[in-house]
Parts: structure tokens; C-alpha cells; sequence
């Protein structure tokens, strides 16, 4: 089992900044690749981000590139989504995932972003 949840969302104006933190628990941190997800209301739920377990490989969605960084920290078992230049499109609810082989079993309770105009 991995427990996982995040934390750093909150309300922040176009243009600003947040940091959201997926922190772990549980079986080897560092065996699972970790993705980022983003769902917003009425919308169904979408890939933002993705880290492979050494942290050597990372990803994004087109909408994010420039804006978004992911990272990971293995000995404080945490992976971070810095997110720059936030627009209101990206206000979602904000999920990790924990995964390998391509299955993501593991998921956080989500943490909201709302970015306004």
C-alpha cells in the first residue's frame, strides 16, 4: 500500500504561483513513478504531469509545458508540482498518483486550485 496526499493548493490570482506537494507513505517511495492529474468541474479528469521513479524522466501536457515543473525528493518521499504563470483554466482539482507498470493504483484525495481573473 501507498498512502498519498497533497497539499499547496489554494486560491491565487492569473499570473501567480503555487507549489503542490504529494507527499508518501508506505511501500518504497522511490519504486513508484508519480503523476500528476487535474480534474475541473463538469470536465472529466486529465493527465498534467508525469516523474518516473528515479525522477529522470519527466513529462507534461502541451497546456502546461513552460509553466509547470515537476520534481521529486526521494528521501523526504515527495514529489512537487511548481506551477508558474497560472491562468483560470488551470482551476481544478489537483490529484497524485502512484504507479508502476503503467498501472496507477494509488491516488491522494485531491487538493483545490482556483485561479481567478
Amino acid at each position: 500500500q501507498v498512502q498519498l496526499v497533497e497539499s499547496g493548493g489554494g486560491l491565487v490570482q492569473a499570473g501567480g504561483s503555487l507549489r503542490l506537494s504529494c507527499a508518501a507513505s508506505g511501500r518504497t517511495f522511490s519504486d513508484y513513478a508519480i503523476r500528476w492529474f487535474r480534474q475541473a468541474p463538469g470536465k472529466e479528469r486529465e493527465f498534467v504531469s508525469h516523474i518516473s521513479s528515479s525522477g529522470g524522466v519527466r513529462s507534461y501536457t502541451d497546456s502546461v509545458k513552460g509553466r509547470f515543473t515537476i520534481s521529486r525528493d526521494n528521501a523526504k518521499n515527495t514529489v512537487y508540482l511548481q506551477m508558474n504563470s497560472l491562468k483560470p483554466e488551470d482551476t481544478a482539482v489537483y490529484y497524485c498518483a502512484a504507479g508502476r507498470y503503467g498501472t496507477w493504483g494509488y491516488w491522494g484525495q485531491g487538493t483545490q486550485v482556483t485561479v481567478s481573473s
